[in-house]
């Protein structure tokens, strides 16, 4: 074996520091040398790092960071260097599966798929294309994500189609389009490699996107370091290394950005010329948040009043910000409302659109922004507006549709309504790919119940077996990155191409072989009696998407398969007036908010109150960025003396999602191995608490048995990773969403993950786990049995 460093016990690396152009480092880890390199680029985190496969005698041995990449300079995290070996486990769904008597039996692909066919006519004639539902992914490339699109909305024509990007990035969409009309971030990551300032706001970056965090530890090491401020309430790396840390209470978010905007225009620290000639609400905005002052922040969030002033002067007199925002707003109370307040930030000082000032509403997976980008989340590709009917008439041009066929007639159905209506019994037949709900969702005991009625027909598409999987009814095998080719744009719309570099194992296809062989069976046709779907490879895919987003903001037009092979991604819009990329939008101070242009006529930001289109048309903004004033609404579960901790949930560095892939590299199980609950030192002395104690987390809907972790957060808050589910551990429950509510954002439709009621205690199983160390697998099965009939 060979590497440049350890990321295991070194997540970062050593510093290269800088200020403007960010030094190459070419990170490396292979087994055994490789006989050819492919280009890729990462798909385990957000960040989008352009990588290169290794590859020997077909099977892929290591990977290596691309020096000409934009996004990361050839550094690669612990997830990169590490989780490529997924791809080599024994353990690969390789044939379809069909449950028969109550058991998954190995089929044929065309058994599995004329059942799907079947069963999908059967619904359609019986109960119309609005009893299928689909959900899907943040890890497929945009040409699946644009067939899924099209074969849903017109081919079928339902509206139930979203995917788990709603659990992670559906309040990025949101906020971006509230406040400047449609999705697509503003800023570059260039951005960190000038500017003055960074703000953190819910994002733990340190742990959730390690390169781009590398990228900011060399700016704070070289010679005019940015100002940070970091707003979490656990003391994360990220914390530690910020000049300021505000700790506030869960569900505080918005008291805390409102009172330093306060702060900010009370201050005068504002650019008045540019809210007058580029926004819209400024006095409304400014009204609303004079009521937080700082005496009033520190009673509801508890940040200290001396913090919170030393934060909104960094903000107030920077020239340069960069802002991210991730999951710590968007999974939380009035998820839309804060990251609206990020936005509005950089708004009222006119901190947007120019080098060194990015706003980066991060994306929780790498290719949630094509989900999103490509209509495959349920709303119209290219950003165009369901409830324009102008904007459907172009997708009914494009595609040779009857207008009538493209869902357009009420809002897309959002994943927990999807969800809702197969409990109900609506929904009758739902296609899962590439995610694990019965992991990944809230309250997990109702969505085993969903997923286990009979009235229910569930097609699950992976790649390994998972906790989903043994509820499904057909289960097929899916290819993965470096199996196939395609394309995905991470979140500073940089575009990367993947080319295939093995063969996928056994009968194993890839998603949109798939998608096409159901849309072929089900004969979709245009007006003409064509095929719907007139491609049949990756690139063929890729030139129609070109043709859907031409003239839209996400123009991608200029790109192609050759000009993103060899080099670096490329940012869109990419087309003949900006042929290698745009690294900013809005420039100019002209957001996306014409009412003939903009993605969405908007929501209440509190209530999620639609605004009709013939209200927003009556005052078009014409190109003004709207600044979006929301007061205070306290998180709707509280402690109590039952319940008397808060929950909040995220991730760890080394693992993504729910470990599918990175749970089978031996590197990165073994530094992260099991659930854990992060507990204050002053809980753990109350609770009487050591490191290591097995503790029972119970909230109202399930508990849970894991081992404690002490320090690093406020007391009374307990975290729990949410990565680890039961396929490679049985024995007791340590999914943390078996814990969390069934409750979501009114604009964004985002559950709330980052708080739940707990209360804990130590259990008796901690003893006897502790004694079961090293003891026979009988043995320890005996116990555990003796256990859970002591627990029920």
């Amino acid at each position: 074996m060979k590497q440049t460093r350890d990321s295991i016990a070194d997540i970062w690396g050593e510093r290269t520091p800088y200020v403007g152009d960010w030094p190459v480092r070419v990170d490396e880890r292979i087994i055994e040398e490789p006989d050819h390199w492919v280009q890729s680029a990462c798909v385990l985190c957000s960040n989008g790092c352009g990588m290169d496969i290794g590859v020997k005698d077909g099977r892929i041995v290591g990977v290596r960071g691309r020096a000409v990449d934009a996004v990361s300079h050839g550094r690669l995290g612990p997830k990169g260097l590490h989780g490529w070996v997924a791809n080599n486990s024994e353990d690969r769904l390789t044939h379809p599966l069909i449950r028969r008597n109550g058991q998954l039996e190995r089929a044929s692909w065309d058994e599995a798929m004329n059942l799907i066919v079947r069963r999908s006519k059967e619904i359609c004639d019986k109960y119309t294309s609005g009893a299928i539902g689909f959900y899907t992914t943040g890890q497929l490339f945009i040409e699946e994500y644009y067939t899924l699109g099209v074969l849903g909305k017109a081919g079928l024509g339902t509206p139930h189609m979203d995917g788990n990007t709603r659990l992670c990035t559906a309040t990025s969409a949101a906020a971006l389009q509230m406040s400047f009309g449609t999705d697509g971030q503003p800023g570059s990551y260039t951005d960190l490699d000038t500017t003055e300032a960074i703000l953190h706001v819910g994002h733990n970056i340190a742990s959730q996107q390690t390169v781009l965090w590398m990228r900011i530890l060399d700016r704070r090491r070289g010679p005019n370091p940015p100002k940070l401020i970091v707003i979490d309430p656990r003391e994360t790396a990220t914390a530690k290394e910020a000049d300021v840390h505000l700790a506030l209470k869960v569900g505080t978010n918005v008291p805390v950005l409102n009172g330093l905007l306060n702060l900010m225009i009370e201050a005068g620290h504002i650019n008045k010329h540019y809210i007058e000639a580029h926004t819209a609400g400024f006095e409304k905005l400014k009204e609303t948040v004079s009521k937080w002052t700082l005496e009033r922040v520190e009673q509801v969030s508890g940040v200290p009043a001396d913090k919170l002033r030393a934060a909104a002067e960094i903000l107030g007199t920077t020239s340069t910000l960069v802002s991210t925002v991730l999951q710590g707003v968007y999974q939380s109370m009035q998820a839309t409302a804060a990251a609206c307040q990020v936005n509005n930030i950089h708004l009222i000082r006119g901190l947007i659109g120019r080098p060194g000032c990015g706003i980066y509403q991060m994306n929780g997976q790498p290719t949630a922004q094509n989900t999103r980008e490509c209509g495959a989340d349920g709303a119209l590709p290219a950003f165009r507006n369901w409830d324009n009917p102008e904007h459907v008439a172009e997708l009914a041009r494009l595609w040779n549709v009857d207008v009538n066929i493209i869902p357009h007639w009420a809002p897309p159905t959002h994943a927990m309504q999807i969800w809702r209506y197969a409990e109900q019994g609506s929904i009758k037949m739902l296609w899962i790919s590439a995610t694990n709900p019965a992991v990944s969702m809230p309250d997990l005991p109702r969505i085993r119940r969903i997923l286990e009625k009979d009235d229910l027909f569930v097609i699950v598409q992976d790649a390994f077996h998972t906790e989903t999987t043994q509820f499904a009814d057909v289960v097929l095998p899916a290819a993965i990155w470096g199996e196939k080719t395609g394309c995905y744009t991470n979140v500073d719309r940089t575009v990367h191409i993947s080319h295939k570099a093995i063969e996928p194992p056994g009968e194993a296809r890839s998603d949109l072989d798939i998608f096409l062989d159901y849309a072929r069976r089900m004969d979709f046709q245009d007006k003409d009696g064509a095929p719907l779907i007139k491609w049949s490879t990756p690139e063929e895919a890729f030139e129609a998407w070109k043709e859907c987003t031409r003239g839209r903001p996400c123009d991608y037009t200029g790109l192609s398969y050759a000009k993103l092979t060899g080099g670096s991604g490329i940012q869109w819009p990419c087309n003949e007036q900006f042929p290698n990329g745009k690294p900013h939008l809005y420039e100019d101070g002209v957001f996306n908010t014409s009412a003939d242009y903009c993605e969405i006529y908007g929501h209440d930001i509190v209530t999620g109150a639609a605004t009709p289109p013939q209200e927003y048309r009556a005052n078009d903004p014409k190109g003004k960025a709207f600044l979006r004033a929301a007061d205070y609404q306290p998180p709707h579960e509280q402690p109590d003396e039952e319940y008397p901790l808060w929950l909040t949930t995220g991730r760890v560095v080394y693992h993504f999602h729910t470990r599918t892939k990175t749970g089978r590299s031996k590197e990165l199980h073994q530094a992260d191995p099991d659930a854990f609950v992060q507990i204050s030192t002053e809980d753990a002395t109350k609770y009487g608490i050591e490191d290591g104690d097995f503790i029972e987390v119970e909230s109202r809907r399930g508990r849970v048995i894991v081992p404690a972790r002490i320090g690093d957060i406020e007391p009374g808050l307990v975290f729990i990773p949410f990565h680890y589910g039961y396929w490679d551990e049985t024995g007791r429950p340590r999914a943390a969403n078996e814990l969390t509510i069934m409750e979501w954002d009114p604009v964004s439709k985002q559950p709330h993950f980052k708080y739940a009621a707990v209360r804990i205690r130590k259990t008796a199983s901690a003893l006897f786990e502790k004694m079961m160390e090293g003891a026979s697998e009988d043995v320890v099965n005996t116990v555990k049995e003796i256990l859970n009939l002591q627990e029920a």
